[in-house]
């Protein structure tokens, strides 16, 4: 990933959760992008992406949740995304929360994605 945002991966047998910080904008788009498109394809459909530490998001990250859930959906998995106040903002903004699963915190999206299984 680059500067502008660093983040984890964690795998379990039923999910992978992305712990990311920093900022989810144009400059790290083309990096998490083959990052969160190659999970999708190898690991558990279930993922939950941590921006509760996002400290900016722009529309190029706003796609990339788009195009993740959409790559989810198509692989019959879900995309839960843990936010912090300006990242529900930005998704708000632009009508995204109807279609993106936003949740308050790690916990609750873990309980979502159990709920899934």
């Amino acid at each position: 990933m680059t500067v502008s945002l660093r983040g984890t991966r964690e795998v379990a047998a039923t999910h992978q959760v992305f712990r990311l910080n920093g900022m989810l904008d144009a400059f790290s788009e083309q990096n998490i992008r083959k990052v969160l498109q190659q999970a999708v394809e190898t690991g558990p459909k279930q993922v939950i992406l941590d921006l509760s530490k996002i400290e900016f998001i722009d529309s190029s990250g706003l796609g990339i949740l788009v195009q993740t859930a959409k790559q989810l959906q198509a692989s019959q998995g879900h995309l839960q995304v843990v936010t912090n106040p300006r990242v529900t903002q930005a998704v708000k903004l632009v009508r995204l929360d109807q279609f993106l699963s936003l949740q308050p915190s790690l916990d609750v999206a873990l309980a979502a994605v159990s709920g899934t299984n």
